[in-house]
């Protein structure tokens, strides 16, 4: 068994404006770092389908995703908020990153394969029902998730997020829906300056301050995710996977390194194992220092792999 790699060429296409952090050369670091000659894992490529306007509004607001239609600009660049912008490739792009997510539930939900990684950009964690913010257009993981809970009647899904942002948009999405469980870390206060206010049993936020290292991030995830995750008994598990919280990544201020998002992911593969016969669908969120990026998602991904 492979893992699934689903990207597309779209996906480099989308550019926010000049020196943004966010931009086409981390698909390429990664894309680059998983072609040398010490990784091992076995791949198989897919292409990102465009997702629908159905699938779109199963997350998002009708008017929204509509407004983001109509704004896309066929040349230059427009603003949707001060930190997310589109270029002419940009809806296209936001179609296909949320594409790729719903591409690799089908092939989980049909037995294709156990393991997916969506290579893609836009991110999505902070795109809410109704906003663009942060990077994101369309919460790529919640189209997903979304698409599960309705083809495939799903009872009991797990959204699992370290990057180093609060996931505000997956959190808004899910936080009545207690059919999803969302895990998250995050560094705090940072923005999105969110994260700590809501109490509810089938959303764990775990804020971290700057300066946090691998120890205390993995007591944090054994004491407070893993608990949560064992009574829950997911039935398929999506990752946010942000790498961002690398200590080379000076977008944040946390200090994990390789070996610890390799300690999450196997941790997250022994629940999936357990209780969602191996199903993970794995989508990139932040990282933006580019050799960092490469090293973590390899070591990510062959940590899933076993």
């Amino acid at each position: 068994m492979s893992i699934a790699f689903i990207s597309h060429s779209d996906c480099m296409l989308h550019e926010m404006e000049a020196n943004h952090p966010e931009c086409p050369d981390r698909l390429k670091a990664i894309n680059n770092r998983l072609l040398s000659s010490d990784f091992n894992v076995p791949l198989k490529y897919y292409d990102a389908p465009i997702a629908t306007r159905e699938q779109l509004c199963r997350s998002h607001d009708s008017e929204y995703v509509d407004q983001i239609f109509s704004k896309a600009p066929q040349e230059g660049i427009i603003r949707l908020d001060q930190d997310t912008t589109m270029n002419s490739h940009s809806l296209s792009a936001a179609l296909r990153a949320s594409g790729a997510a719903v591409l690799g539930v089908d092939l989980v939900m049909t037995g294709q394969t156990k393991l997916v990684f969506c290579n893609v950009r836009p991110p999505g964690h902070h795109a809410e029902r109704k906003r663009a913010m942060g990077f994101c257009i369309f919460n790529n993981v919640a189209v997903g998730a979304v698409h599960a809970l309705h083809k495939y009647h799903l009872q009991k899904i797990a959204i699992i997020d370290f990057d180093v942002h609060h996931g505000n948009g997956t959190e808004d999405i899910f936080q009545d829906n207690p059919s999803v469980l969302y895990c998250s870390t995050f560094q705090h206060p940072f923005y999105p300056f969110s994260g700590t206010e809501i109490k509810s049993d089938h959303i764990i936020n775990v804020a971290l301050p700057a300066g946090t290292a691998g120890q205390q991030f993995r007591t944090a995830v054994s004491s407070q995710w893993l608990p949560m995750l064992e009574a829950f008994k997911p039935e398929l598990i999506f990752i946010s996977a942000g790498f961002d919280a690398h200590i080379d990544d000076n977008m944040a201020g946390l200090n994990l390194v390789e070996n610890d998002f390799a300690w999450v992911s196997t941790k997250i593969r022994e629940i999936a194992d357990i209780h969602a016969d191996g199903m993970i669908v794995s989508v990139l969120e932040g990282g933006y220092s580019l050799p960092a990026l490469g090293r973590s998602v390899a070591a990510h991904l062959d940590a899933l792999f076993g």
